[in-house]
């Protein structure tokens, strides 16, 4: 369906990539991989029309249609959320306008044998074939069961999209691009702004209802659960692989050890001939052959092993000081958010504060975010909190770290020591300071010997990374920079607010041994299933201003939820 020539992208002297093609099939659904800063996001917006190439071209048949979903969007306000997802037919009610048009033309013109009529009879037949063809009969329908697929309730419909937060926004518009049943769907991290449930949904519909995916994300599960192959993008060219992401891992594994013998051979073999030429250079009998020799190493193509990978670094937390036996206590803990008032600018930021009702992160009066919460986590529990958005997880965080007022008693152990990621917690850097005086004001002990090594881990490694200020990092660094420098502070109690949202798959599993080796307790919120794997051992569930614990792993949870909703449904039915 597209077809990819000698793609070539360079700016500021930098070749990002050069010389790269392949072609996207129809029921392709293709993973685009590399490390940050490779070009995937520059490689999908080439695809998507919005960005041009230094040289190259992409050919696409003229009625393919093409949707695109970045990673940051420019949104308008001026309708509801139904409204704005129906957009999405907005060009069939275009094209049901122009057929309209041209057959009021049809009717009032009487040169009925020349060509501009008959080629006009010819436009109105092609478009009301094409028109016809679409099932324009259940399109409301298809809103309706897309909105609440990506987790918007009935009651939010008709509330104006300027109520949601960005997150939400960002799900408008991937309901409007599913909707348009595009042959190609191009997608740049879709998952960030999903909760479990509704990352379930998007792959259930992309495997079952989508024609050709293209996607960047750093959700492991998602991409091996969607993808039937991965394209590398690396040092300036692409590695296609007709496998999913574990099968590429395995096979690149494979790739790079040819690679390296490869490497090491030719190494040999040009070490060899440099020590011919410089024996026999001044030799007049040997002269031809060190003159072959010389032009052989001058046209030799060198080859290239590809970039280390780092994901086996093992970052190390500085040991836990020891807290008392029992770091969380809820007794009958509560938040109610109380009518009418106008909320607080740290309200607002909170899309925890958000009712069943108000996805959005707007608080309305009297709204009850949960009730009676009885939990206590142990010293060394590893738990997860999970739940649709909107249902109390940051909430009861924000109750922990004491930031603000609930009802009830909530007890913090003796000598709890808090180490705290929130989703803001990127913004609270001191932008003045470099990367590296960021992690080397917090890092003790042996870590210090390290530093460029852990700078490295989370993609800092460069001189000219490591040197920047933190005011010129874009999001997504300054967040890995937080984690980074979180990590190395002695904590006991470690609390995580979604800290994976922009941290690539080799960063995440840095991040996820050092957890799983961190001898504290560890209160992790987060919709990354893969990531929850094997870390956590206890889900606590908020939904419908309850707070419920599961003794199990993230997958065991799933799987009983799954259960319980094929119950519920049969119930239903019944």
């Amino acid at each position: 369906m597209i077809s990819v020539d000698g793609l070539a992208v360079e700016f500021g002297g930098t070749t990002l990539f050069s010389d790269i093609s392949f072609q996207i099939n129809e029921k392709d659904r293709i993973a685009l991989m590399g490390k940050n800063g490779a070009g995937k996001s520059t490689l999908l917006k080439i695809l998507a029309g919005v960005r041009q190439p230094t040289r190259g071209k992409v050919t696409a048949p003229k009625d393919c249609v093409v949707a695109y979903l970045p990673q940051h969007l420019l949104t308008e306000d001026g309708r509801t959320v139904f409204e704005e997802a129906s957009q999405a037919f907005a060009h069939l009610h275009a094209m049901e306008a122009e057929i309209e048009a041209l057959n009021k033309e049809l009717a009032e013109r009487t040169d009925y044998e020349s060509d501009s009529y008959m080629a006009l009879i010819e436009k109105v037949s092609t478009l009301s074939e094409k028109f016809y063809a679409i099932d324009l009969t259940h399109f409301e329908e298809d809103v309706e069961k897309t909105l609440l697929g990506l987790g918007f309730l009935r009651s939010d419909f008709r509330r104006p999209t300027s109520d949601f937060s960005g997150g939400w926004r960002m799900r408008i518009e991937l309901a409007k691009l599913l909707l348009r049943n595009p042959d190609v769907l191009l997608l740049d991290e879709p998952t960030n702004h999903l909760d479990i449930e509704s990352i379930q949904w998007l792959e259930e519909f992309i495997v079952g209802s989508a024609k050709a995916v293209v996607v960047i994300s750093h959700d492991r599960k998602f991409v091996d659960s969607i993808t039937t192959r991965t394209i590398e993008v690396t040092m300036g060219r692409i590695y296609d692989y007709k496998v999913n992401y574990s099968q590429y891992l395995q096979l690149r594994k494979e790739r790079r050890e040819q690679q390296l013998k490869q490497y090491e051979e030719q190494q040999k073999m040009i070490q060899e001939t440099k020590d011919f030429i410089e024996r026999f250079k001044g030799t007049y009998s040997k002269t031809l052959q060190v003159q072959s020799r010389v032009k052989m190493l001058e046209k030799l193509e060198l080859i290239e092993v590809d970039e280390e990978d780092t994901s086996a670094l093992r970052l190390k937390f500085p040991p836990a000081p020891r807290s008392g036996n029992y770091p969380v206590i809820c007794d009958g803990v509560g938040k109610t958010y109380e009518a009418p008032s106008t909320p607080s600018k740290g309200e607002l930021h909170d899309n925890a504060l958000t009712s069943q009702s108000s996805p959005s992160g707007g608080v309305r009066g009297g709204h009850v975010v949960f009730r009676n919460v009885n939990l206590t986590i142990e010293r060394g529990d590893k738990v997860a909190f999970v739940g649709k958005n909107g249902e109390g997880k940051s909430t009861l965080v924000k109750c922990i770290m004491n930031e603000i007022a609930y009802e009830g008693t909530l007890t913090l152990g003796h000598n709890v020591q808090i180490g705290y990621f929130a989703q803001n917690q990127a913004s609270l850097l001191d932008e003045s300071l470099t990367v590296f005086q960021t992690i080397d004001d917090v890092a003790k002990g042996e870590i210090r010997n390290k530093i460029r090594d852990l700078l490295g881990a989370f993609m800092f490694g460069s001189p000219e990374a490591s040197m920047k200020k933190v005011k010129v990092l874009s999001g997504g660094e300054r967040t890995r920079l937080a984690m980074l420098r979180l990590l190395l502070e002695p904590v006991n109690l470690l609390i995580l607010d979604e800290p994976t949202n922009h941290l690539d798959m080799k960063t995440k599993d840095i991040l996820k041994q050092a957890l799983r080796d961190f001898d504290g307790t560890l209160i992790v919120v987060s919709h990354d299933r893969d990531f929850l794997d094997g870390l956590v051992t206890k889900v606590y569930e908020f939904g419908n201003q309850r707070v419920k614990e599961h003794l199990c792993g993230i997958y065991e949870f799933l799987e009983t939820k799954r259960l319980e909703s094929l119950q519920e449904l049969e119930r239903k039915n019944s």
